[in-house]
């Protein structure tokens, strides 16, 4: 039913937010992580990722370039040197000391012995007190699997940037975590995959990967995770800014998009969308 014309601009308002991300993205060179990195690109039985972690850290004023030049530096090829794949690094767009960072594993004992290795190997035990001098807060880490096999990230085409590289781009990516009072059920995947996704796609969205919580327990207590929760995460990729505001605009006057968002979706929530507006840095893979 259409919104009656007084409260026109609140309808719209409120669609917009539960929309989410559907309405709301002299260089080193390294030959053996780029031999390494092609051979695991070009792998199409690369196990990546049947678990992911969803990072989003705090940082102290005016840190966040300091670690992320530390961490582009130090803490990519030395995590996936002990099996893990560091899918994306971002600075979040409304949010200047927040870092936000994937990282997938092959599986939950995968996860256990390569967090294992890396926090007790040189190349961390090295730089861990620069590296937790920058940080506020790491704890909200959700503990994700991929929403079905078709919702996986696909890393096999993409190539990391070097070493000292440097934004050049003006990708824009969007997360949307949607959050439920139960485990996300296989009807709401199948919604989204039927419903959600082709809007997303006709309107011009890129959708990168969809994730729902991995509810079995967490195998390697030194590191927090939020417990308790469920959600269902997707990632959706934009050309700039500029084209995710077209994108808004599209959805927003699309009397589809409106009947699905207002009505189906919103009656599953507990609560509206958290939605992550990022940059990816100069070397994420997903951009």
């Amino acid at each position: 039913m259409a919104s009656p014309p007084d409260n026109s601009h609140l309808e719209r308002r409120a669609l917009l937010r539960l929309i989410g991300a559907l309405g709301a993205a002299g260089l080193a060179t390294n030959s053996h992580s780029f031999a390494r990195a092609d051979a695991l690109m070009n792998n199409d039985t690369d196990p990546c990722c049947n678990v992911i972690e969803l990072r989003q850290y705090t940082l102290k004023p005016g840190q966040r370039d300091v670690l992320i030049e530390l961490f582009e530096r130090e803490f990519i090829e030395s995590q996936e040197d002990v099996g893990m794949r560091l899918i994306g690094q971002f600075r979040q767009v409304d949010a200047p000391d927040r870092f936000v960072w994937l990282r997938g594993f092959a599986s939950m004992q995968a996860r256990a012995d390569s967090l294992q290795k890396f926090y007790s190997g040189p190349v961390w035990q090295e730089h861990r007190t620069s590296a937790n001098a920058t940080i506020a807060d790491s704890d909200n880490v959700l503990l994700l699997k991929p929403a079905n096999a078709g919702r996986s990230f696909d890393l096999k085409a993409l190539r990391r940037a070097p070493i000292g590289a440097v934004n050049s781009s003006s990708e824009f990516v969007v997360a949307t975590i949607y959050y439920f009072a139960a485990p996300v059920s296989p009807d709401f995947v199948a919604f989204f995959d039927s419903d959600l996704a082709p809007i997303a796609t006709q309107a011009g969205a890129r959708i990168t990967g969809a994730l729902v919580t991995e509810q079995r327990e967490n195998t390697w207590a030194r590191l927090p995770i939020r417990e308790h929760e469920n959600v269902f995460v997707w990632l959706a990729s934009f050309r700039d800014q500029a084209a995710y505001a077209a994108y808004w605009a599209r959805l927003a006057a699309d009397p589809k998009s409106h009947s699905i968002f207002r009505v189906r979706l919103r009656d599953q929530l507990k609560a509206e969308p958290e939605v992550l507006q990022l940059t990816p840095t100069a070397r994420s893979l997903v951009r």
